[in-house]
């Protein structure tokens, strides 16, 4: 695999204007939608970041590798010291680390990172 590093720049951009958009404009989906998008559209960003970071590794591996990082994100939040609470109650530390920890986040992480995997398989073949 050699990723198009313009490409993968173009969708991380798109990909997290949908996932502010998501959290900004919540009349833009149903509340069963809106409860999980943002999460899902956070760790398709996380494998699309992977994907531009390491432009040589498979598939496999940039969707592994963020499937890791974003569970190690999400059990972060039951970690709650105050030096990290204080990087949470900045809103972009609040975007990237959460604030609490959910099971349904584990499954939209997955759903992500697996989307962003079959888009990789099926459109960007070698």
């Amino acid at each position: 695999m050699n990723r198009n590093r313009y490409l993968y720049s173009l969708l991380l951009v798109v990909t997290i204007a949908a996932g502010l958009a998501s959290r900004h404009f919540p009349q833009i989906s149903p509340p069963w939608v809106q409860n999980y998008l943002g999460d899902t559209l956070w760790a398709l960003m996380v494998f699309l970041l992977f994907g531009f970071i390491f432009p040589a590794k498979s598939s496999s591996w940039v969707a592994g590798a963020a499937l890791a990082f974003s569970f190690c994100i999400e059990i972060s939040q039951l970690y709650h010291a105050s030096w990290i609470d204080v990087l949470r109650a900045n809103p972009l530390g609040g975007l990237i680390l959460g604030f609490g920890f959910l099971w349904s986040d584990l499954l939209c992480y997955t759903i992500g990172v697996g989307s962003g995997y079959i888009m990789e398989k099926l459109f960007f073949k070698r």
